[in-house]
């Protein structure tokens, strides 16, 4: 019974990481950012299609993420230093956050850049599916994904990147 219990172990655990694995691949860099629809604050709606020749920070965040918002002025820093240069920055709310709670935080801090609210969870699913927040996503100009983030940038390191993918 013990060893049948060994083997049903090693069975799950080389499972795991062979689910693991293909997360990971996934979001090599390299791989094609998912094709998505959403819609602003404002009530405009957009597609990633509409990404193409710009380099996007996608941010997923909640207003009830202490991290998210201890980072929110870094994202906004980051936006305001590379607008117009070919950069975009799209913050997306989790499908968990109260809308109301994210226009508040959007108004009161200026956000700078799009925000939109994940109802359904689309998005997040797109991504990932994305569950941690904050996660970021940086995607070049022919729109793949160059790099996820989990946590809290560093964001002199981002910047350095973010350099990189405007000049190519």
């Amino acid at each position: 019974m013990a060893t049948n219990r060994r083997y049903l172990l090693l069975g799950l655990a080389g499972a795991a990481a062979a689910g693991l694995g293909a997360v990971a691949w996934h979001w090599q860099a390299g791989t094609p950012a998912p094709r998505v629809d959403y819609t602003l604050l404002d009530g405009k709606t957009y597609s990633s299609a509409q990404w193409s020749g710009r380099v996007m920070l996608v941010n997923f965040w909640a207003t009830s993420c202490a991290t998210c918002v201890k980072e929110m002025p870094e994202i906004i820093a980051t936006h305001r230093k590379f607008q117009g240069k070919g950069f975009d920055t799209l913050a997306v709310a989790m499908q968990y956050d109260p809308p109301d709670y994210v226009a508040q935080f959007a108004q009161t801090r200026k956000l700078p850049f799009g925000v939109a609210i994940d109802n359904t969870g689309a998005i997040a699913n797109a991504f990932g599916p994305v569950r941690m927040t904050p996660t970021t996503f940086l995607i070049d100009k022919q729109g793949r994904i160059v790099k996820q983030i989990l946590g809290e940038p560093d964001f002199p390191a981002l910047h350095q990147l973010i350099e990189k993918l405007i000049a190519t």
